[in-house]
Formats: structure tokens, C-alpha cells, sequence
């Protein structure tokens, strides 16, 4: 059954193979049906994979093969909690080594455009001291990053 809201991601053709993507990389995410254009459209032809629903992490997602005409943006962006370096270093790589790039403050960008950010929850803990001095150290020492390096945030926290 369809989730009653779900988030609808557009591609340019590509939605299936985001979809793959996404499930092979992020636990807790699977593709699900496929759905073929029953005509012609203005993106593609009857036949062509016309949206895929998705989970990403336990979101239901739907991508829509819309055309060039959309792309995506910093305005939506998913967040990824992660426990230890292991899980951000191998979330981060995925993404960026599949076509990807870097960004900033724990921030980075699939190959289809869609914004990521790898956030550890030490990195979320940090800002979040109540001792305001730590967490201003810890968030000055995000600042510059690109993949969060949380030996340096806890270093930082320290003092």
C-alpha cells in the first residue's frame, strides 16, 4: 500500500538507479515498485520507468523521472545520523565515490544532485554542550570540514 505521505524526489531518467543506490548503501532502505509510463510523456516514452517508490533509511520516497526541467538543491537535503567514524567514512566515501563531491560541515552531493549530510552524533552532542565554551569549540572546529572527523570535534570539546 502506497504510505499516505512520502517524499517525491525528481530525476532526469535516473530514478531507478538512485533508488538502487540508495538501497545498496544506507541500511534500512529497499527499492520497491517500479511504475511504467502507460504513454508518452514529455521526459520519455510508454514504457520507460516513470516513478520508483523507495525507502531511504526507513523514508518512503517516490522518484519521479520528471525531465531536466527541476534539479535538486541544498534546500532539501537528507541528514544521517552515524555512530562512529567507521559508519561516517563509509557513508561519506559512498557517496562521493560514486560520482559525488564534497561540500562542507559534514555536507555532500550524490551524483543525482540530492544533498546528504553525514552527521555523527558526536558531532550533534558536541553542539549541543551545555558547557556553551565546548560546544563553541567543537562547532569551530566543524566549520572547516568536510567529512566530520570526530577525534578532532572531541579534541576540540575537550579543549
Amino acid at each position: 500500500m502506497v504510505p499516505k505521505n512520502m517524499v517525491c524526489l525528481w530525476y532526469d531518467g535516473t530514478a531507478l538507479d538512485a533508488a538502487k543506490f540508495y538501497a545498496e548503501t544506507f541500511p534500512d532502505s529497499a527499492v520497491g515498485t517500479i511504475h511504467r509510463a502507460p504513454g508518452d510523456y514529455p521526459a520519455g516514452t510508454q514504457g520507460d520507468v516513470l516513478t520508483v517508490e523507495f525507502t531511504v533509511i526507513g523514508i518512503p520516497c517516490l522518484g519521479l523521472n520528471g525531465g531536466p526541467a527541476f534539479k535538486h538543491n541544498e534546500a532539501f537535503s537528507f541528514q544521517v545520523a552515524t555512530d562512529d567514524q567507521a559508519e561516517t567514512d563509509r557513508l561519506w566515501n559512498a557517496i562521493v565515490d560514486n560520482g559525488g563531491q564534497e561540500s562542507a560541515c559534514g555536507w555532500c552531493k550524490d551524483k543525482w544532485g540530492l544533498s546528504w549530510q553525514i552527521t555523527p552524533r558526536a558531532l550533534t552532542a558536541a553542539i549541543a554542550d551545555p558547557d556553551r565554551a565546548a560546544a563553541k569549540r567543537a562547532f569551530d572546529a566543524m566549520m572547516p570540514m568536510g567529512k566530520i572527523d570526530i577525534a578532532a570535534i572531541e579534541a576540540a570539546r575537550r579543549g
